[in-house]
């Protein structure tokens, strides 16, 4: 892993944030917008105390990285991948309560950073890292210690995960997820619109994707309440971190009326279970699986965000 020599700025402005900074930079952000890359690191190591950069080549390099922080507070240059990759790793290792997450969003897959209000240029996001505050949000947790930051998807009808992606699809696996008030945040409402809406591209040779068997059948529970049963063959379900750590589910029954209404429901647990189905969590498609239970966890991690 290469890492580049530790920087002290004796010159920092005094709207700078005078924090140790560890910024990690995700290789797939190199290879697809190396400049962005490049302002980004230079912002930070203007305005920050001291800032240390790592260049991981891969995955294992990338969490022995965030392990070996020490006390800088760890920023990540990368897409939505790398987020997800940062946030499941603090989780397994059980220091997401006490580790404040920034994030610069570079690469190919932004929907979930930009959903989080995280800004899209790369000076604008690096000056966030520096000036902006930590929020604590919502995650859901399954019952395989996997965590969701975004959106639960069943059917996984968005484009599926590639061999490449970070914690590629495998069978039972939990994703990566984050949290916010359904009311008052778009990104919310962004996350149930592609549940519902997107439809699935043609897929890349060995993607996951899904059966044309038609509507599936499904049992959704909610704090242990039957929501939707077996016989009632439903076409889509969303789960979505929602206010005050609940979580919110949609399920759209599947009838010949298209403006049939949705069945809503809020909880602290959601259970879905049937025949074996796949779900989409943030950017990874995980199943099959027969039965999988998502809790809310409130307030479970930290992410520096703007201010105001």
């Amino acid at each position: 892993m290469a890492e580049v020599a530790t920087s002290a700025n004796s010159s920092a402005t005094s709207s700078a944030r005078p924090d140790q900074l560890l910024v990690v930079v995700d290789p797939v952000a190199r290879r697809t917008d190396g400049e962005s890359v490049r302002i980004a690191k230079d912002v930070l190591s203007a305005g920050a105390a001291s800032t240390k950069v790592c260049l991981p080549e891969g995955p294992e390099e990338f969490a022995r990285a965030l392990r070996r922080r020490g006390s800088r507070r760890p920023v990540v240059v990368g897409d939505d991948r790398a987020l997800l990759r940062a946030v499941a790793l603090l989780h397994r290792h059980r220091e997401l309560a006490g580790c404040a997450l920034s994030v610069v969003p570079v690469g190919p897959v932004l929907g979930l950073t930009r959903s989080l209000g995280l800004p899209s240029g790369a000076v604008a996001a690096a000056r966030s890292v520096l000036d902006g505050a930590e929020r604590r949000l919502d995650l859901l947790v399954d019952d395989s210690d996997g965590v969701v930051l975004g959106a639960v998807g069943i059917p996984p009808v968005a484009p599926a995960a590639g061999p490449r992606d970070a914690g590629a699809a495998r069978p039972g696996a939990g994703a990566t997820g984050a949290s916010a008030s359904a009311g008052g945040h778009p990104w919310l409402r962004t996350c149930q619109s592609l549940v519902r809406t997107l439809a699935p591209s043609r897929p890349a040779r060995g993607a996951v994707t899904v059966g044309a068997a038609g509507p599936a059948r499904l049992r959704v529970e909610v704090d242990g309440a039957t929501l939707v049963d077996l016989d009632q063959p439903v076409e889509a379900v969303s789960v979505v971190p929602g206010a005050g750590g609940v979580a919110v589910v949609e399920v759209r029954p599947s009838s010949v009326d298209a403006e049939a209404p949705a069945l809503t429901a809020t909880g602290l647990t959601v259970t879905v279970s049937g025949a074996h189905f796949r779900y989409r969590a943030d950017a990874i498609v995980s199943g099959p699986v027969r039965t999988r239970t998502w809790t809310v966890r409130e307030g479970a991690w930290g992410l520096t965000l703007p201010v105001g």
